[in-house]
């Protein structure tokens, strides 16, 4: 036996396929190889474009994890950084949702697998208290009016920027996030992170269910309103031409409490069955309820019930809802609760104005709303989700060329 072949076989033995002699150890060899390859996944190499008139994650299906992320301007007056972040922000979401690694990505291999991934940006109100900025602030974007039912924690307040980024593999979302909040550590805090969830891809269809077992989100508006309810028209500001606002509301579910009611107080509470989620007039999860049906001189739909509270009194009250629950260890859920849970909902409204489309509706919920005695409302935020981006133009571009930014 030669040097080489000895060298060959101590290769084979190491490979381990060489204990068998002859044509055996070339098909055992390669039998190992075939069962060591990775497989090609089910799911993942699903993309979602990043560049267009309106950024993804707004209209997009909703996926099965999002992380919402709010963070904070080092130096809020500084608008060449907020452009120069936006910049990265846009070069580093256009590879990794195509499944490419970003810039300055450690872990690229962690990026091959796009999964559905969207990034969406949006601004909160401090951005454009510089002066340059000012001039160009959406009337609209400001803190929500005061309600009795909220119990607000500082932790889940108003930020300078906010980060969506959703995907249907938990592992390519927290590398999505990882590498968009590191690229622009030396300009910005991470002031919070709410990690949400939906089913998993290909386990239930319709409509999701919140933790209280309801349908969650099933009145939106029409596709063909989304030019007039969602999407802004530029009049007011030009450059929010394309884009929307966001409402994000944290809602603490008291689980304790909501367990002990029986199912018919649960859906009386809510004017829908369980099941099905049809209002307690019809059959279907669809259908319209009829508020003015009652037996024995009862309404059959409470008119305290959140259904019926939250049913729009004019065609401007609508607005997208894209929710997701959370459920996170069982330690400062509300000042004071004894719950032991730290479940709710990452309520997220999106509509053109929510002074005119979402405050009237959550006035009216604040006032009475059965399901009160079950959530309090923790979280408050609001921010103008910015026009998308195009192959030349990145997020934020029209804004800071009217605001004369570099």
């Amino acid at each position: 036996m030669t040097g080489e072949q000895r060298r060959v076989s101590r290769r084979a033995l190491l490979a381990g396929g060489a204990g068998l002699a002859g044509a055996g150890v070339g098909a055992g060899a390669l039998g190992v190889a075939r069962e060591r390859r990775p497989q090609r996944a089910a799911f993942g190499d699903e993309t979602l474009p990043f560049h267009g008139r309106h950024q993804s994650g707004v209209t997009t299906a909703p996926q099965a994890h999002a992380q919402f992320v709010g963070l904070d301007l080092v130096d809020p007056g500084d608008v060449g950084t907020a452009a120069g972040v936006l910049r990265v922000w846009t070069q580093d979401a256009a590879r990794l949702t195509r499944g490419a690694a970003g810039l300055s990505d450690t872990e690229p291999e962690l990026a091959r697998l796009p999964a559905s991934l969207t990034v969406t940006v949006g601004l909160g109100d401090r951005v454009f208290r510089a002066s340059a900025l000012a001039p160009h602030r959406p009337s609209w974007l400001t803190a929500l009016p005061a309600f009795e039912i909220d119990r607000l924690d500082p932790r889940w307040g108003q930020t300078d920027l906010l980060l969506q980024v959703g995907a249907d593999d938990p592992v390519t979302l927290a590398h999505a996030v990882r590498v968009l909040t590191a690229s622009v550590r030396r300009s910005v805090r991470v002031r919070w992170v709410q990690r949400g969830f939906r089913n998993s891809r290909g386990t239930v269809s319709g409509t999701m269910r919140n933790l209280f077992g309801q349908v969650d989100g099933t009145v939106q508006p029409s596709l063909d309103d989304h030019d007039e309810l969602l999407w802004d028209d530029g009049r007011e500001q030009s450059w929010m031409a394309g884009g929307t606002s966001v409402v994000l509301r944290r809602i603490a579910m008291h689980m304790d409490g909501w367990e002990a009611l029986d199912r018919r107080g649960r859906e009386l509470s809510v004017g829908r069955r369980l099941d099905t989620g049809a209002p307690l007039t019809g059959n279907d999860e669809f259908d319209a309820p009829d508020f003015q049906a009652s037996r024995g001189g009862v309404s059959v739909i409470p008119a305290s019930s959140h259904m019926a509270r939250a049913h729009r009194r004019s065609r401007e009250e609508q607005f997208l809802r894209r929710s997701y629950n959370y459920d996170d260890p069982p330690s400062g859920a509300v000042p004071g609760s004894a719950d032991t849970s730290n479940s709710g909902l990452i309520f997220a409204a999106y509509q053109r104005d929510p002074v005119r489309q979402f405050v009237p509706v959550q006035r009216r919920l604040a006032e009475h709303d059965d399901l009160n005695e079950w959530t309090t409302p923790i979280g408050s935020a609001v921010y103008a989700i910015l026009p998308g981006a195009t192959a030349g133009r990145p997020l934020g571009a029209a804004l800071f060329d009217a605001g004369g930014v570099a």
